[in-house]
């Protein structure tokens, strides 16, 4: 298998664990954590996804390297697919969700139906309810589907 299909299957095994956590333990636990844990595995979601079209560049021979660190992931994705706009606006959720998982937060309404993460981005107050951690749920699954297209014009 390449490393390209390698770095694939490791999105797609970190988008079943958010699945998990995203349809039993938030269910039944609701509880912030659980949120927070959710947020962890869609970063590592969509970073295996950006590695896997970084490799496909690099073995296309437009990048020289895959960088290491996600903002220079992030830039290299950007310049290598600047052609297609269906791209930008993942990097920029994949950016805010960096920002979620750093950010200080506080909870309200632990073990109920709106548990809720409240952090401050960016001199924003932002709200994860279990809608919007479902949502962005599936905008990582959306993402994996364009890298995995992408990928597979390439090859």
């Amino acid at each position: 298998m390449s490393a390209t299909r390698e770095a694939l299957e490791r999105a797609q095994q970190e988008l079943k664990r958010a699945d998990h956590l995203t349809y039993v333990s938030l269910k039944y636990t609701r509880t912030v954590d659980v949120l927070k844990s959710i947020i962890e595995r869609l970063i590592a979601a969509i970073d295996s996804g950006f590695d896997a079209l970084l490799l496909a560049a690099k073995n296309d021979n437009k990048i020289p390297a895959v960088p290491t660190l996600p903002r220079l992931k992030v830039e290299a994705l950007k310049k290598t697919y600047a052609e297609n706009p269906q791209l930008k606006p993942y990097l920029d959720f994949y950016l805010l969700l960096r920002k979620l998982d750093k950010a200080h937060f506080d909870r309200a309404q632990e073990y109920r139906r709106h548990v809720t993460m409240k952090a401050a981005v960016d001199e924003h107050k932002i709200e994860i309810t279990i809608d919007i951690i479902n949502d962005y749920f599936h905008k990582t699954k959306e993402f994996l589907s364009v890298a995995e297209q992408l990928i597979e014009e390439e090859e």
